[in-house]
């Protein structure tokens, strides 16, 4: 008989319970600092956005940003200050906003009122306070409840503005989570370059930017430009742009001030309207491709009342510039027709650029063909039967509820493979194996991923050739023995993403997989080590007669052992780079033919790990 369905099993969950219970709807995934997409980001983001808010309304030109060691979060902005009596509302109160009436907040970052107080409802500890006018008021919160009414809250120095603190609460969030600088850093740069009469300080670090996002720009690139970048400004739009000779495209898209790292109808607008002015200019009907091939461009629009995707506001969802408006694909169109037409008109060398850039780009994709034809012909053999491949049934480009969890691990050889596919859960985890060790591609053409039958058939298992929009799996592992030679493949996988494939990166789907180097154990207790300390303490821990057994590939762990080492609780290494930052220099000292200076370099480390490994013994 069918259970009883009645009034009883409907719950009205409360604010702070329903936040806490679902904070993934609010803030994305609970991660532990590792990413730049991590959660507490995006609570820090929400403590500044009120911020940048009241700038942008033309109130505050600083705004001081603090984290200290403990990973308590501190914001300060020298705006007008919530009003006072409005205090507890603004902290506690879901919906409860000024951002509902378009004319105090006209171009806001904000959606209804949420954000504060999931970072009030997700931290262990919150304090707002606001001062106006000589007089002040501040609250203080745990976990969304309201603990203290300060009667005699700091004066600071007494100017006007809004003062936001909050610690984590690690009963949500994982016990080792934390802020990492570089990515708050990088947030900070953002924000100045997208208000540059605002001063942004971090820790004592200032960010302020002259020319936006033509800065974002020059910081930002790694790569040479092939000509000056064009740098347009409109009312409530900004666009800056050039060509390099690489392949991939590159964009960074903001709105109202918030970056869009998932770009949404703003960035396709670009895209099209780039593509209408430069065929209208040239007279010439040249691939979209062809157009866009190399292209790094920052682009930025102020709406009104702008739609998101989610509550984390990573995708713009907006059709208009304002409600039941012109549409943003208008608004964008007309202004690069005019704008960078006349800009092209008038700079004839920087039109010769981009022509000559176009046409490379052509000849590039013509001279592909051939190779990209047998390419596809190996792919649909390869998705018929993929010997290398051992699939499983969620894929991340499905709707399917457990999409995230798709995971591909990248494998050497058949022994390892073997272990991870008999203990791999074949929902959600797919293997795929390798030969031995891969090419070395840095410096590579593109052909070369095509002529390249292990990484023709690699690109065929992740769906990436035409992009990464329709990727199969979220998660991709490479999961190598923890040896010179497991490093090295490693490395030359590495290298293949990032000559070819750096959105993989960008993305945050790229993942290193650790795997213990010991297992101390006795009769009564396992313990798995990643490294000599852990060994060291596993050692104290079950006693000196303990066996000690050193794995040197990942094949000598028995598939019942390997289950808990890909499980719920697996140790992965996001791959991270700092775009702009050497990455080239980088793969060409490691991988490059300059095997002479490496030598040198790995023989002074050496020598310098051997002299603190004596220093040790002796001590």
């Amino acid at each position: 008989m069918a259970a009883d369905y009645t009034e009883d099993d409907i719950k009205s969950l409360d604010w702070r319970e329903h936040i806490r219970m679902r904070p993934g709807m609010y803030i994305g995934k609970l991660g532990d600092g590792s990413s730049p997409d991590d959660g507490l980001y995006i609570l820090l983001k929400e403590a500044i956005d009120n911020s940048i808010d009241e700038h942008i309304m033309g109130y505050g030109k600083e705004i001081k940003v603090e984290i200290d060691e403990e990973g308590r979060v501190e914001v300060r902005d020298f705006g007008r200050g919530i009003p006072l009596g409005k205090l507890f509302d603004c902290a506690a109160q879901i919906n409860t906003g000024a951002k509902y009436d378009s004319e105090a907040f006209k171009k806001s970052v904000g959606l209804n009122g949420v954000g504060i107080k999931a970072v009030n409802a997700l931290s262990d500890f919150f304090e707002i306070q606001a001062w106006r006018e000589g007089e002040t008021k501040a609250l203080e919160f745990s976990k969304g409840q309201l603990t203290v009414d300060m009667k005699n809250p700091r004066r600071d120095d007494g100017a006007n503005g809004t003062r936001l603190a909050f610690e984590l609460d690690r009963t949500i969030f994982p016990a080792k989570a934390k802020f990492k600088e570089p990515f708050v850093e990088k947030m900070c740069r953002y924000y100045s370059y997208l208000n540059p009469a605002l001063t942004v300080v971090f820790n004592g670090k200032k960010f302020r930017a002259k020319d936006g996002l033509l800065d974002l720009l020059r910081e930002e690139m790694e790569n040479e430009a092939l000509y000056p970048p064009i740098h347009l400004v409109g009312k409530d739009i900004e666009i800056a742009f050039t060509h390099t000779a690489e392949s991939n495209e590159e964009y960074y898209t903001f709105v109202n001030g918030q970056n869009t790292s998932q770009g949404g109808t703003h960035l396709a607008a670009f895209r099209e309207a780039l593509v209408q002015v430069i065929r209208g200019f040239y007279k010439k009907q040249y691939e979209p491709a062809d157009i866009r091939a190399g292209i790094e461009a920052a682009i930025c629009v102020r709406i009104v009342e702008p739609v998101f995707e989610s509550q984390t506001k990573t995708k713009l969802g907006s059709a208009t510039i304002v409600p039941e408006g012109e549409s943003l694909r208008t608004f964008i169109g007309n202004f690069l027709k005019t704008n960078l037409d006349n800009y092209l008109h008038k700079n004839p060398q920087v039109a010769e650029s981009i022509q000559k850039r176009i046409l490379s780009a052509e000849r590039e994709r013509k001279d592909l063909k051939g190779v990209q034809k047998l390419a596809r012909e190996r792919s649909k053999q390869a998705k018929v039967h993929n010997k290398k491949l051992r699939d499983c049934r969620v894929r991340y480009d499905s709707k399917h509820k457990r999409r995230e969890e798709s995971t591909l691990f990248i494998t050497e050889g058949d022994s390892a493979s073997g272990s991870i596919t008999k203990s791999r859960d074949v929902e959600t985890q797919a293997v795929f194996s390798l030969r031995g060790k891969p090419l070395n591609t840095f410096s590579l053409p593109r052909k070369i991923v095509y002529e390249n039958e292990e990484f023709a058939l690699l690109q065929a298992a992740l769906n990436i050739e035409d992009g990464i929009d329709a990727l199969r799996y979220n998660r991709v592992v490479i999961a190598t023995d923890a040896d010179v030679d497991g490093m090295h493949i490693r490395l030359l996988l590495l290298t293949f993403f990032l000559q070819f494939f750096p959105e993989m990166i960008r993305d945050g789907h790229l993942f290193i997989l650790q795997t213990p180097l010991f297992r101390v154990r006795n009769k009564k207790e396992t313990i798995y080590c990643y490294d000599d300390d852990e060994r060291r303490k596993a050692i104290h821990k079950l006693g000196k007669n303990s066996e000690i057994t050193r794995f040197k590939g990942l094949g000598e762990i028995s598939p019942d052992e390997f289950g808990f080492m890909i499980g719920p609780d697996m140790r992965l290494d996001p791959v991270e780079y700092e775009e702009g930052k050497g990455v080239k220099e980088l793969l060409a000292f490691y991988m490059g033919k300059n095997t002479p200076e490496r030598q040198e370099y790995i023989i002074e480390n050496l020598r310098e790990d051997v002299d603190k490994q004596i220093e040790a013994a002796v001590a």
